[in-house]
């Protein structure tokens, strides 16, 4: 499996499809994450201004995880103003992180996240931070594990849960000297 970025060349239908069946056992627990169901179109527009790195294996696309820098205080995050860690200057935002349940358990996720972190980080970003459904324990724990801390919540429009904002510093990425 190689991870590298999404390329204009890969499908965005193909993308949409993925994120519908990675969020499908969220969607079975009564959580409208708008990766659920979202069109072609609304994958477009979480992408722009975004860096998605795709995970591919077997010339398939399995996993998926988009990153970018601080939203402009003036646009809307999924039909809403952005919470102010969101518009926070230095802040990477981390989304629509999603695996094909054939290839959970395979450490697709964490790949993924580290190679959004790393992007972050060599952007000279200085923190990175996500939101997930405050009753989505498994996936609080799972960023927790990597040194998210939670540190607020918002109530998105349109949503049946909560969400918990996450927040992780990041580390300045070394240039790696050139060889002589």
């Amino acid at each position: 499996m190689d991870i590298r970025p999404l390329q204009a060349s890969d499908s965005l239908d193909d993308l949409t499809r993925l994120l519908h069946a990675a969020y499908a056992s969220l969607a079975a627990r009564g959580w409208n994450f708008t990766a659920v169901d979202q069109p072609v179109e609304v994958t477009r527009q979480r992408l722009y201004d975004a860096q998605a790195f795709v995970a591919v294996a077997m010339g398939q696309i399995v996993g998926t995880v988009a990153i970018r820098g601080p939203k402009p205080a003036g646009e809307t995050y999924i039909a809403d103003p952005p919470p102010p860690l969101y518009t926070t200057p230095g802040t990477a935002i981390l989304s629509q992180l999603g695996v094909h349940p054939d290839w959970r358990g395979q450490r697709v996720a964490e790949r993924l996240i580290d190679t959004a972190e790393t992007w972050a980080a060599a952007q000279g970003l200085h923190q990175i931070a996500l939101d997930t459904a405050e009753p989505a324990a498994a996936l609080r724990n799972r960023y927790a594990r990597r040194g998210y801390a939670e540190v607020g919540v918002v109530q998105w429009q349109g949503k049946t849960y909560r969400s918990v904002l996450m927040c992780k510093p990041l580390h300045a990425v070394q240039p790696t000297p050139a060889l002589p």
